[in-house]
Order: structure tokens, then sequence, then C-alpha cells
């Protein structure tokens, strides 16, 4: 926030702008995201990078920026929402044993499969176990490759190398 306040110091034009277009940028975010707090911070998003480039000052380009950072936004929030609803599915399906019988053998062959998978990314490098947490926790691979500063093209195939180090790891432990 320093950076943007350094410019809009440095720069009337962009404060004016500013000033004239914050309002309607807000109101086309919340249009989308119905969310007050989130339409604030799609503004103020688009903003910043409006002043690190003043080409994007043109009204159409900030609307334009404003309804992309705010369908973003919402793309991502229903993506972590069906992440959480998977993971807690699969929880529950653990907890119950697979599909919902509680056969107390498939329980603990259950147990003992997740524990293997367990021990098996222990051995991976870590960076491998790191790639396959991530992607099985629903991460998209852009996410990955952000968070583990890695090129977003390589992540498939990392990923590949990754699952048959597992299997393998897994067919060691077991067998």
């Amino acid at each position: 926030m320093v950076a943007a306040t350094t410019l809009i110091d440095r720069d009337d034009g962009f404060e004016r702008f500013f000033l004239d277009e914050y309002a309607r940028v807000v109101s086309i975010a919340y249009r989308v995201t119905r969310d007050a707090a989130e339409a604030e911070d799609v503004a103020q998003e688009v903003f910043a990078r409006t002043a690190r480039s003043p080409r994007l000052r043109a009204k159409g380009l900030l609307y334009t920026a404003a309804v992309h950072s705010a369908l973003n936004l919402v793309r991502a929030k229903q993506r972590r929402t069906a992440r959480e609803a998977r993971r807690l599915r699969l929880e529950r399906a653990l907890e119950q044993g697979g599909g919902g019988q509680s056969d107390p053998q498939q329980v603990l062959e259950r147990r003992m499969d997740v524990q293997a998978v367990r021990t098996a990314l222990l051995r991976l490098p870590q960076r491998d176990a790191e790639l396959l947490a991530l992607r099985y926790s629903g991460m998209p691979y852009r996410e990955i490759a952000s968070t583990l500063n890695l090129d977003a093209a390589q992540i498939g195939t990392r990923l590949a190398r990754a699952e048959r180090a597992l299997k393998k790891e897994i067919d060691r432990e077991t067998h």
C-alpha cells in the first residue's frame, strides 16, 4: 500500500482519476461479488494495478479490469468452496471406512491404507510431497506454481513424476 500512496502523492492525475472513478469501480465489482468488502478489495486491486500502469487509466479498461477481477474472485471462492466440500466428504468417508459401511475390517484396512500413504509421503523428496499434498487438497496448478515458486507449465510433469514415486514407495511399503 505504501507504493500506491507514493504514486498517488507524485501523480495528481492519478489521484483525480481515483477520486472520480472509485465509487463506480466498487459499484461494478459489487454487482458481480454481491459483497461490499470484496467489492472494495477488487477496487483496491484494480487501482493498484492502474497506479503502476498509466496506460490502464482509460475508463473502459478500468471497468473491464474491475469486472474481470471480481469474476476471478467469485470463481476462486467457488473453487475453494468446492474443494472444502470435497475434503469434508472425503474425511467423512474415511471416518466411516469408505462408502458408509461400518465393517470393522474395512475400517481397519482403510486406516492401514491411509497410514501407508502417509509413510510413503514422508519418504519422498520434500518438493514431491509438497506438490502432491497441494494438488490433492484441491489446489489448481497455477496456485501450486505460485506457492512453490515453480513455472506453472512444469506442474503437470512434476506431479506425474511425484505420483509415480509415491506409487513406488507405497508398493515398497506394502510388499
